[in-house]
C-alpha cells in the first residue's frame, strides 16, 4: 500500500527535491523571506516548519544531549550549518510563544515569467504578528434579520384567521 506517500514531486528526482528544499529553507532562515514558485512555496512550508519545531524543542530541552540530537536532526534536513546555528541560537526566540504556523505565503502572480508559473513570497512570521482576523459580524447580522422577520409574519397571519 502507498499510504502517506503523497508529496509535491516538483518534477525532479528525490535527491534533487531534498537538496532544493534544503537550500530554500536555508535561504528563508537567513533572509527572513524568499521569492519562489507557488508550488515550491507550498512544498517548503511543512519542511521548514518541522525544522523550526525541532529548534523550539531544543530550546526547552532539559538535557544538553537532547538539544544536540535535535540540532543534528535539523542539520540532516537543512544542510547549512550557519543557517541552523542562526535558527537555533537567535531566531528560535521569535517563535517561542507561537504554537505553529511559522510561515506565510503571499501569491504574487506570474511576474512575466516565460513559463507562466505563479510566483509566491514565503516569509517567516514574527511571534508578535497578530495576523488578520476574519470578520463574521456581517454574516451574523444577515442571519439575525430573517429570524426577526419570521415571528412577525405569523403574527400578521393570525388576525385574519380568527
Amino acid at each position: 500500500m502507498r499510504h502517506n506517500k503523497h508529496h509535491a514531486s516538483l518534477g525532479v528526482t528525490r535527491e534533487h527535491r531534498a537538496a532544493m528544499l534544503s537550500n530554500m529553507a536555508a535561504s528563508l532562515i537567513e533572509h527572513g523571506k524568499i521569492q519562489t514558485t507557488l508550488t515550491k512555496a507550498k512544498a517548503l512550508r511543512p519542511f521548514v516548519e518541522k525544522v523550526i519545531t525541532k529548534a523550539k524543542k531544543a530550546s526547552v530541552a532539559t538535557e544538553k544531549k537532547d538539544a544536540l540530537h535535535l540540532r543534528r536532526m535539523a542539520l540532516k534536513d537543512v544542510r547549512n550549518e550557519s543557517a541552523i546555528a542562526l535558527l537555533f541560537n537567535e531566531k528560535v526566540k521569535e517563535f517561542a510563544n507561537r504554537p505553529g504556523g511559522y510561515t506565510r505565503i503571499y501569491k504574487l502572480g506570474t511576474l512575466g515569467r516565460n513559463d507562466a508559473a505563479e510566483m509566491a513570497q514565503v516569509e517567516l512570521i514574527k511571534a508578535d504578528d497578530p495576523g488578520y482576523k476574519k470578520t463574521r459580524k456581517p454574516a451574523k447580522a444577515k442571519a439575525a434579520a430573517p429570524v426577526e422577520a419570521a415571528p412577525a409574519a405569523p403574527a400578521a397571519e393570525a388576525p385574519p384567521a380568527a
